[in-house]
């Protein structure tokens, strides 16, 4: 198996709906940050990568997915075209405004708030924060995520880039907004007979961050509950 479809649109820009639309149209699976956040071996892989060592292939990395879309992958579409070159790439875009909110109170904002012990109980989550840092909010934007001006610029910059590298007859400039139509042309598959799948996962990204600042205050908690047993 190889890779057949390239996305190239930062996170945040409809990637999960394009996951899912993919699939549904018969391209299973398709990598996105949820296997990194999710899978092993997918943490393993990228955490190689972020620290330049032992780095695996990229056959190694995608072995059993038909697609990838997403960050951290995204990063690479043009090492990514130029090692499959007979796959198409998709560049999903948003409105660069609602697309730094969106960032801010979801993505970028799970590094900000996640307890520093976290990632030392559990080395897979530090090994993927570490990997997820270096890669995108270190690399991609340079420190700069939660910077509007300095962030925007970097995702129009990416977005041009895109278009300037990649041949036109083998990209695919898409919105989700503008649903099955398009994407089904430029794939050459029949439209299904279903919606599009819209899938906005903000509300439930933000009840994960919720659920992550508990945890933050958990150490406090039971260290008062000690207290008031020995000295209440």
């Amino acid at each position: 198996m190889t890779l057949e479809i390239i996305g190239a649109g930062f996170g945040r820009t409809g990637t999960l709906s394009l996951k899912t639309a993919l699939e549904r149209l018969g391209f299973i699976k398709c990598h996105h940050m949820i296997e990194v956040a999710t899978k092993a071996d997918q943490v393993d892989y990228w955490s190689r990568i972020a620290n330049q060592r032992d780095v695996p292939s990229w056959d190694e990395v995608f072995s059993g997915y038909r697609a990838t879309t997403d960050f951290p992958a995204c990063d690479f579409y043009a090492e990514l075209a130029d090692y499959y070159p007979n796959a198409k790439v998709i560049l999903t875009v948003r409105d660069e405004d609602s697309w730094f909110r969106s960032v801010n109170e979801t993505i970028y904002r799970v590094s900000q708030v996640m307890p520093s012990w976290l990632p030392r109980l559990v080395p897979r989550v530090g090994k993927m924060l570490d990997a997820v840092a270096k890669l995108v909010w270190d690399g991609t934007f340079a420190g700069h995520a939660g910077d509007p001006v300095r962030a925007k610029a970097t995702f129009r910059a990416h977005n041009e880039a895109v278009k300037d590298t990649i041949d036109p007859e083998r990209l695919l400039v898409f919105e989700v907004k503008e649903g099955w139509q398009p994407l089904c042309e430029f794939l050459g598959v029949p439209e299904p007979d279903e919606p599009f799948p819209h899938i906005n996962d903000t509300a439930q990204m933000k009840r994960r961050i919720f659920f992550i600042q508990c945890l933050g205050i958990l150490p406090y908690l039971l260290a008062a509950a000690i207290l008031l047993i020995l000295f209440g």
